[in-house]
């Protein structure tokens, strides 16, 4: 715990935030590959989606984005609910949401193992929705948490302003080693979750649900650790 408690908090927060973004690569992939091409996580992506599938005028790829789309604002409102009156970037609270994620990942991990083969279209419906609430709980924790350029879920904003400070741009360069990584990570993310998926179709969702856990309680250790060092208030 002694260990612990000497990482800085913002660096720790860095490190757990990029390990979640390479974990939603995982997931994205797994989603869009493999059931009917939608995103969980990305909404930007999915709401597009949604908007072609309107206009091509067909229902076949309609039903999953809306299930996502409405999975992700449940998500996001359960955590908004849930971290209303918080006031600390990582608390008992943000714990049981992140691990409220993790459990549904692997629990969807599970389902897809044991239906194996092509799941039932109702399956990956449901798989869909179960996923976009996941993601939409995750964006939304971390976004409590609050770390700059990483957001877990999607980096346009992040390449926008590395393009800005770029040595084309400004020059500036701020912050270019979190942006860049958050942007590596995610792709290679989805690269694993792609090659996962040519092997099984839940070793992925059943890879990210572990990471995911593993953030978690790194987090709760971590914050736990941090408390117990800080001072204790004068006594009256």
């Amino acid at each position: 715990m002694d260990t612990l408690a000497r990482i800085p908090t913002a660096r720790m927060h860095l490190g757990l935030m990029l390990a979640l973004t390479f974990a939603t690569g995982i997931v994205d992939a797994l989603c869009y590959l493999g059931l009917d091409q939608v995103f969980t996580a990305n909404m930007t992506g999915n709401v597009l989606l949604l908007g072609m599938a309107v206009g091509e005028g067909g229902d076949l790829t309609l039903l999953g984005p809306v299930l996502a789309l409405v999975g992700f604002v449940v998500g996001g409102a359960l955590v908004g609910r849930v971290l209303k009156d918080s006031h600390e970037p990582w608390s008992a609270l943000s714990t049981g949401l992140l691990s409220l994620v993790a459990v549904v990942v692997l629990a969807v991990g599970v389902v897809l193992l044991v239906t194996g083969g092509e799941p039932h279209r109702v399956v990956r419906l449901t798989v869909t929705a179960a996923l976009g609430v996941a993601m939409g709980t995750q964006a939304a924790a971390a976004r409590f948490i609050a770390v700059k350029d990483v957001t877990t879920i999607v980096v346009t904003g992040t390449i926008t302003a590395l393009a800005i400070d770029s040595p084309l741009g400004n020059g500036r360069q701020r912050s270019a080693g979190r942006r860049t990584a958050a942007v590596v990570l995610l792709v290679a993310g989805a690269a694993l979750g792609a090659l996962l998926l040519t092997w099984n179709l839940a070793a992925a969702l059943l890879l990210a649900g572990l990471l995911i856990a593993v953030v978690t309680v790194l987090g709760d250790l971590h914050a736990r650790a941090v408390r117990a060092a800080a001072p204790s208030p004068p006594q009256p």
